[in-house]
């Protein structure tokens, strides 16, 4: 077996660890304790979120910073939403979420910790909430949407679906 193919392999097979491909177990995130249909859905939910580790990617499908850091101490962060509009649709979709949730590292780059669902009030005709993973989502009256966080690159201690993740802070601020 050629060196080239051998590292390639190895590759690959790091990335799929990254990505929690099969019944890997992601401490703080999966399993969620939530069952079998929510674990699949946050492998799913990995899976296309992957490629925005790198903040370029997610800018370069049109991603757009939409709030400096978001903290409540000391229930914690939500970090930098970078948000596209488009999908803000009223439609939910596990693997297209309307908000990229990132922390921003002390060297200036951002780390993905997470996402959040939108569903705008006036595009949901329905007297129950819109539900996304089983878990309806929550009325933001004053922005004018649902929403609903999911953790699932950083573990929060506060659950998979809290809006505030203690671990995820807002050092430094600046946008």
């Amino acid at each position: 077996m050629s060196k080239a193919l051998v590292v390639g392999v190895a590759a690959t097979m790091l990335f799929a660890g990254t990505v929690c491909i099969g019944n890997e177990e992601v401490p703080g995130i999966l399993p969620s304790g939530f069952g079998k249909e929510v674990d699949s859905a946050v492998v799913k939910l990995r899976q296309a979120t992957a490629p925005f580790h790198s903040i370029a990617r997610a800018l370069a499908v049109g991603y757009k910073q939409e709030t400096e850091c978001v903290e409540r101490p000391p229930e914690g962060g939500m970090g930098y939403h970078f948000g596209k509009a488009e999908l803000r649709d009223g439609l939910v979709e596990v693997e297209k979420p309307e908000v990229l949730v990132y922390e921003k590292r002390a060297d200036g780059s951002f780390k993905l910790n997470g996402v959040e669902y939108i569903v705008p009030l006036d595009a949901w005709k329905h007297s129950e909430p819109p539900t996304v993973m089983g878990q309806p989502m929550k009325r933001f009256d004053r922005a004018g949407f649902w929403y609903l966080h999911v953790w699932v690159w950083e573990p929060s201690p506060s659950g998979l679906f809290a809006d505030w993740n203690p671990r995820v802070k807002c050092a430094g601020k600046s946008g």
